[in-house]
């Protein structure tokens, strides 16, 4: 077993032990027997909270090692899309609406917090249909949502700008910033610093997308998958099964989160987005521009695009910068490696998105970690 010394009961925040500690135990056992060591990679932002507020890492046997990907709609998405942002909320006449984690994501030029405090109109909602009811209540200003968000996120978005036209709410605009997951799970297989084995799948995109999300993953890489729940033993029981799958020497997608997920997950929410929405080349922090990862309006929805409305273009990123938040995504360091970890970058004061999230893994790391911060 790990070495818990300086925690005498690492599976008390559980809300069963002893099948939290069960399942640690048969985790143990099987990377045991399977010997070689083994990286699974979840790629979902409420899994890397759960990770850290549970100790998960810290119970791994030693051949065996779990790393955060790009599971954070905010993280993933660039600078270049903040200064677009921060440039139409600075127009008279407009409304920004969007969703509080990106109000704090700094931008080449600052954050949406800092644009509002000097006078921007920036307004956080929950949901797409709150930024469309403000179209609704404020008709003499224009309004442009922020959609940021995967699979998950996007059919609200559909429906959203579905309802938007029968309703004929001139004055609602969309920014589009959906991104969708199988493009980057294949891109990092294919990463030549990483050696990935297989994923803890997010169970909130496969309620949407079903398994099909994940077949080519395992045809072309060989690649374990496995849909996990939310809970801490949902993710115990998942790494179980991935090395399950290992030592059987085969490759499959199951499904942990059987309460939850179907096969077929949920074709009415797929079909709205294909409606709505067509796929588009999108950067990714860490992976750069991935063809088709992205969503942009099909031609019957473009007079909500905010970005054809208002003229305006994301404008490219810019490199070198000292934050590595890419690499924390991609799982090429740990988040404590960056040297800005804990000093310049704080929650307080985040330099990157990594730290800004809620679902962010600079920002659990330090949060669960119970790191001091550096004076």
């Amino acid at each position: 077993m790990a070495d818990l010394s300086p925690h005498p009961d690492p599976w008390a925040s559980y809300k069963d032990p002893t099948r939290a500690r069960a399942a640690t135990e048969e985790v143990h056992e099987l990377a045991a027997r399977y010997g070689e060591k083994l990286t699974f990679m979840e790629v979902c932002g409420t899994h890397t909270m759960q990770i850290e507020r549970h100790g998960i890492r810290r119970l791994m046997p030693k051949n065996v090692r779990l790393v955060s990907g790009p599971g954070c709609p905010v993280c993933v998405s660039g600078r270049g899309l903040i200064d677009a942002a921060i440039h139409l909320a600075d127009r008279t006449g407009v409304r920004l609406a969007t969703f509080g984690d990106l109000v704090r994501v700094p931008g080449h030029r600052g954050s949406l917090e800092r644009a509002r405090a000097a006078g921007a109109s920036v307004q956080v909602v929950y949901s797409p249909l709150d930024a469309l009811a403000l179209a609704e209540a404020h008709p003499a200003d224009e309004i442009c949502f922020v959609a940021i968000g995967f699979e998950t996120t996007a059919p609200a978005v559909a429906a959203t700008a579905e309802s938007a036209l029968e309703r004929g709410v001139p004055n609602f605009f969309i920014l589009p910033a959906c991104k969708t997951m199988p493009p980057p799970m294949r891109a990092l297989l294919a990463h030549p610093d990483l050696a990935l084995d297989g994923f803890i799948c997010p169970g909130h995109v496969s309620v949407i997308t079903g398994l099909d999300l994940y077949r080519p993953l395992v045809r072309d890489f060989a690649a374990a998958c496995v849909i996990a729940g939310f809970e801490a033993l949902d993710v115990l029981e998942s790494v179980a099964a991935l090395i399950r799958q290992k030592l059987d020497d085969r490759a499959a997608v199951e499904i942990q989160y059987k309460r939850a997920v179907r096969a077929e997950g949920n074709p009415a929410a797929r079909e709205i987005v294909a409606r709505v929405f067509e796929p588009a080349d999108a950067w990714w922090r860490g992976l750069g521009v991935i063809p088709a990862s992205g969503l942009a309006f099909r031609e019957a929805y473009r007079s909500l695009d905010a970005l054809e409305h208002f003229d305006v273009r994301i404008p490219p990123e810019h490199v070198g910068d000292a934050c590595r938040c890419g690499d924390v995504l991609t799982g090429v360091i740990e988040p404590e490696e960056c040297k800005l970890f804990a000093g310049i970058c704080t929650p307080d004061d985040p330099f990157g998105p990594c730290m800004v999230s809620s679902e962010g893994a600079c920002a659990a790391r330090l949060r669960y970690h119970n790191l001091s911060v550096a004076s």
